[in-house]
């Protein structure tokens, strides 16, 4: 079974970069790359998608405003976020922490543990 994985992130080489390695990595991944929040939440608004994986920093839709409109589509569709930021009260990892979001990877990050997150997310869900 293929899971639909959608990455999103302003740097088209950031993304390219993801697909190439989590296909790489697990045969069963179909990597979808948008490089904005707003084409990113079209295609989660039409179904199909097992997670995504979304940078919080995009000049069109910040990484807080996907992860809660992609929640108000489908609270269970799992979502991770990545970020370069460190800790700031006003971010939008604390915004979205505080209305649910669990997972958050922090960049650079080892792209084998970016997989097992993956992995246990999906997992998790179809539990």
């Amino acid at each position: 079974m293929k899971y639909k994985i959608l990455i999103v992130d302003d740097e088209i080489s950031v993304t390219k970069y993801l697909k190439q390695e989590l296909e790489e990595i697990c045969e069963d991944y179909f990597v979808i790359c948008k490089n904005s929040g707003y084409e990113a939440l079209k295609i989660v608004m039409q179904g199909e998608i097992d997670l995504v994986l979304t940078d919080i920093a995009m000049p069109d839709m910040d990484g807080y405003e996907l992860y809660s409109r992609t929640i108000d589509y489908d609270e269970s569709l799992p979502v991770i976020m990545m970020t370069g930021f460190g800790y700031d009260p006003n971010h939008a990892v604390v915004k979205s922490k505080k209305h649910g979001l669990k997972d958050v990877i922090f960049k650079p990050f080892d792209i084998n543990k970016l997989e097992q997150k993956i992995r246990d997310k999906i997992s998790e869900d179809r539990a």
